[in-house]
């Protein structure tokens, strides 16, 4: 019992509210949260089994707006209590509003029926249970479709405010329900009304909100691993193909270090045997000085190619390793390669071969010797040598002149012959064209300038500068 008043001052007792009227209420709210159980265990496999759908699968997709078969068997059994509930909620309204029952049952049928429209139209369907409200019907169609509706990408001023919107309907409803049945205390009767409003809209809009929280978290962590995928596979193919590059970048160091050391020896090798061809009846004891020479350019033309036959029977590399030194050395690495190999003081030895082998040469050293780093002093060696070579093949009789020059923060040389007195081919040496592009190749590698051409008398000049 309560204590009701009366205008003139006095207190009547007067009855609390029906217990029909809280069982109404409790079991609605009861039933509300048996559905969001119902929904959001449906909702969870179906985050948790994303992936899985009936076209991955090899069969036909589910039709429609929905992505998986079990939404849409969901959606109808919801959308099929839901048109139960409205229909027979129906017949009070029917009856309450003096129109016939048969219209009543058929109006609450269509309006439970929206429900299945949930996932493509959650505004909707929430502003159809917001409408039926004053009927009294639509119980599982608000809850159901506030759930959908905070849980879906609609943004969140939206929710917000339809969430209010039918706090304010349910309340009104309850309020004028509670009011007209009993005599009550009205601070009774208002927080019975907005208890049983705050249980039917709050729980489902922060539940939904969870569930679309959890899908979008899922769906960015999916997204962010297809990148990382992606990323890798483009990291491995780019490690590929920079192992690629500097297989191919060692190719072409051999190829172009075998070409110098044959080039030359055996270039000289066959001068020495025309001379000593030409003066073995002659002259026997120049003969015999050609043939010791002969031999010694052999054996070092052997030595050096079984240096070279050693660096490519060691055991090859991987090709991430082999990548991973690319990145790390550069391409300077690759031109000079792991040995120092010749050097500048080495010159004078090369020149005076070529001085043996019947070539007047002369060498010019300019500024004072310093210290340069190997790949420097190896291929400062090797464009004078090839550049040798090259006069002997085709400049046969032609002075040469050699010029080294020692500067601040580089070395440069150069080797010019002047106009040849014999016939080019007169040794016989073949030429493959290779020795200026190798020339360019090593030089150009450490950040040089390369120069080859005709002089103005007739001869051929190469010119080289390298950075110290």
């Amino acid at each position: 019992m309560c204590r009701c008043g009366r205008v003139d001052g006095t207190y009547y007792a007067a009855p609390a509210p029906s217990d029909a009227t809280v069982k109404i209420g409790a079991l609605r709210w009861f039933a509300g949260a048996l559905v969001l159980s119902v929904v959001c265990r449906g909702r969870l496999r179906t985050l948790d089994g994303m992936t899985s759908t009936g076209e991955e699968q090899g069969r036909a997709g589910p039709p429609l707006w929905w992505t998986r078969r079990r939404d849409v068997v969901v959606d109808l059994t919801l959308a099929a209590l839901s048109a139960a509930e409205c229909a027979w909620e129906g017949i009070d309204f029917a009856r309450e509003a003096g129109i016939p029952v048969a219209a009543g049952v058929l109006f609450g049928a269509l309006v439970g029926t929206t429900l299945v429209l949930r996932r493509r139209w959650p505004i909707a369907v929430v502003l159809v249970g917001i409408a039926v409200a004053p009927a009294e019907m639509g119980f599982l169609l608000s809850v159901a479709g506030m759930y959908t509706l905070a849980s879906s990408e609609v943004p969140r001023r939206i929710i917000a405010g339809l969430a209010s919107m039918s706090l304010v309907a349910t309340f009104i409803v309850m309020y004028l329900k509670t009011r007209g049945d009993v005599e009550a205390d009205p601070a009774l009767v208002v927080a019975l009304s907005g208890f049983v409003a705050i249980a039917l809209t709050v729980p489902p809009v922060l539940l939904g909100l969870y569930i679309g929280a959890r899908r979008r978290l899922m769906e960015s962590l999916q997204e962010r691993a297809d990148s990382l995928e992606r990323e890798l596979s483009l990291l491995a193919d780019r490690a590929e193909e920079r192992a690629e590059w500097a297989r191919t970048e060692e190719r072409t160091r051999i190829a172009r270090e075998m070409h110098d050391v044959v080039a030359h020896r055996v270039s000289l090798m066959v001068v020495h045997a025309a001379a000593l061809e030409a003066v073995a009846a002659k002259d026997p004891a120049r003969a015999a000085k050609n043939a010791a020479l002969v031999g010694d350019m052999g054996r070092q033309a052997l030595t050096e190619l079984r240096e070279m036959l050693g660096v490519l029977r060691a055991a090859p590399k991987p090709a991430m390793a082999v990548a991973a030194a690319v990145a790390t050395a550069g391409p300077v690495a690759l031109v000079g390669g792991a040995d120092e190999g010749p050097s500048l003081a080495e010159l004078e030895a090369l020149v005076g071969q070529s001085r043996a082998a019947g070539m007047a040469v002369e060498m010019v050293v300019q500024g004072a010797d310093a210290a340069y780093a190997a790949e420097v002093e190896q291929t400062a060696y090797r464009v004078v040598q090839e550049a040798l070579t090259n006069c002997h093949k085709h400049a046969p009789g032609a002075r040469v002149v050699v010029r080294l020059a020692h500067r601040d923060g580089e070395v440069a040389m150069q080797v010019e012959n002047g106009p040849c007195e014999g016939a080019a081919d007169g040794v016989g040496l073949p030429s493959g064209g290779n020795g200026l592009v190798g020339m360019r190749e090593r030089v150009l590698g450490l950040g040089g300038v390369f120069v080859s051409g005709p002089t103005e008398t007739g001869g051929f000049r190469v010119s080289a500068v390298l950075p110290a």
